[in-house]
């Protein structure tokens, strides 16, 4: 479950209180839509579907999944499952291994969604140890499926060039900048995040 209204209009209102910059791009483009997602093993199979395609190709292999294995898709079936039946789905030899990892890791135990620990550096070393999963996959899951409020993705390009926009700096600021120029917006990072990627989308700006 991620941030809701409320909590992102707390958290934002609690930022702009500090930060003309963010008062002023909220009376501009207002506040975002919330951002949720379920949470558990599907979600983060999701994510690893969803790397580096489209929505649409992303959606369809979801669906071919979906027909094959039911629609929860229990990994004890997907790791049952022949190389080229999830082939055909469209997984490629290399997202099938993330697919598997992932799969292996929730049937052993060894990660288990409905009890990640309470501290965001550690959940993130607990959802990194899934083969093909960044810190950035596990920013993304802990934000919008865990609705954890601290959580700021530095090293999205959108939030950089976002907080760029923001604050405006003369050039896009990197990952360890983009950290350090929210320092001060903490515990409300997660709010931020969400704010700036719909800053950055806004077409009138």
């Amino acid at each position: 479950m991620g941030l809701s209204r409320k909590q992102l209009k707390q958290g934002l209102d609690a930022i702009a209180a500090i930060e003309p910059a963010m008062a002023r791009a909220l009376d501009r483009v207002g506040y975002p839509d919330e951002r949720i997602r379920d949470r558990g093993y599907r979600t983060m199979l999701r994510t690893i579907v969803g790397q580096q395609v489209s929505v649409a190709a992303a959606d369809s292999v979801w669906r071919k999944l979906e027909d094959l294995l039911g629609d929860t898709i229990p990994p004890e079936e997907l790791l049952a499952s022949e190389f080229d039946a999830l082939r055909s789905c469209g997984l490629s030899r290399q997202k099938q291994g993330y697919a598997r990892s992932l799969c292996e890791l929730v049937l052993a135990g060894d990660v288990d969604f409905e009890n990640l620990p309470a501290d965001d550096e550690a959940a993130i070393a607990a959802l990194t140890r899934i083969k093909g999963i960044g810190r950035w996959s596990a920013e993304i899951y802990l934000l919008f499926a865990e609705g954890r409020q601290d959580i700021w993705p530095a090293g999205d390009l959108a939030v950089q060039v976002g907080m760029g926009k923001l604050l405006d700096l003369s050039e896009r600021p990197g990952e360890k900048e983009t950290r350090d120029l929210a320092e001060g917006w903490r515990p409300h990072r997660g709010a931020a995040a969400v704010f700036i990627w719909h800053y950055y989308q806004n077409a009138a700006l």
